[in-house]
């Protein structure tokens, strides 16, 4: 049903978390994502408890779902060997994100496969594994780590479904880690061909992936399918188009998933328009 699309973008935390909650709110979204500090540090941050409070009971009691995006640098597969001290720092943000995502009541925190650094594949998956396990050690709290797909503009990894099934199976708890799928990134990537694939739904259901699947980005392309550009445009303006968006709202398994627009708003300074057209969509 359409009251049931939890639908909307990526808010400023500039008057807190519970700020961000408000924004959603007000503007009758059923869903936001916000980064729980600078996006461009890993520095830890201190955070205002009694906001981040303030945010989960907003959100509880006007049942809106939210999400937190890891800072830029939140680089899963950082070498733990190289001696420059950046895996920890990983470690330690990702950690103090997961926190915070807790205490806002999020489903998780979002974070990009990984980059590869060392020159081998192997090895970055290696790290890539050995860093989720290491935030995780010990990790009680309900929000997940959320692993998302990559457009390939930083090289070959996290841009098929294999790679991301696989990780996750290999980490010490896979049931503490989910995935965010970003269709801009897919398309660009190859993963998802929009209006011309046949086999996506299908492979990601034989390969356990939509079991894990917890929020999906709703961005349309600015380049053409395999162009391995991460450049968002809005939803039904881009290469992917009103009838690719509608055949993949055709799959269960991500109609009932929050949906994030990480793109321009619309002429009155919101998501209003791009929300409504997706309910459009859904509901037809």
């Amino acid at each position: 049903m359409i009251d049931k699309i939890k639908i909307g973008g990526h808010f400023s935390i500039r008057s807190g978390y519970s700020g961000a909650a408000r924004t959603a709110l007000q503007m009758g979204a059923g869903a936001f994502q916000y980064f729980p500090k600078n996006p461009r540090s890993l520095t830890v941050k201190a955070f205002d408890a009694r906001d981040a409070e303030i945010c989960r009971q907003l959100c509880l009691n006007n049942h809106i779902m939210s999400v937190a995006h890891t800072p830029y640098p939140s680089n899963l597969a950082s070498d733990p060997q190289s001696g420059d001290g950046q895996f920890q720092r990983v470690v330690e943000s990702l950690r103090n994100d997961l926190e915070i995502a807790e205490t806002c009541g999020s489903i998780g925190i979002v974070v990009h496969f990984g980059t590869n650094k060392t020159g081998s594949p192997l090895q970055s998956y290696q790290n890539i594994i050995q860093c989720i396990n290491k935030v995780l050690a010990n990790w009680q709290g309900q929000a997940k780590l959320l692993i998302e797909n990559q457009a390939g503009d930083h090289g070959d990894l996290g841009m098929t479904l294999e790679e991301m099934v696989q990780i996750r199976k290999l980490c010490d708890s896979p049931q503490q880690i989910g995935f965010c799928l970003d269709t801009c990134h897919a398309f660009a990537s190859g993963m998802w061909r929009g209006t011309q694939d046949d086999e996506f739904a299908v492979k990601a259901e034989r390969l356990g992936f939509w079991e894990a699947l917890s929020v999906v980005h709703l961005n349309d392309s600015r380049y053409p399918l395999h162009s391995r550009k991460d450049r968002h445009a809005r939803v039904g303006q881009g290469y992917i188009g009103e009838s690719g968006f509608r055949r993949l709202l055709q799959v269960d398994a991500i109609r009932n998933k929050p949906f994030i627009l990480e793109t321009a708003s619309g002429a009155d300074g919101t998501h209003k328009e791009d929300m409504e057209l997706v309910r459009r969509w859904v509901e037809s």
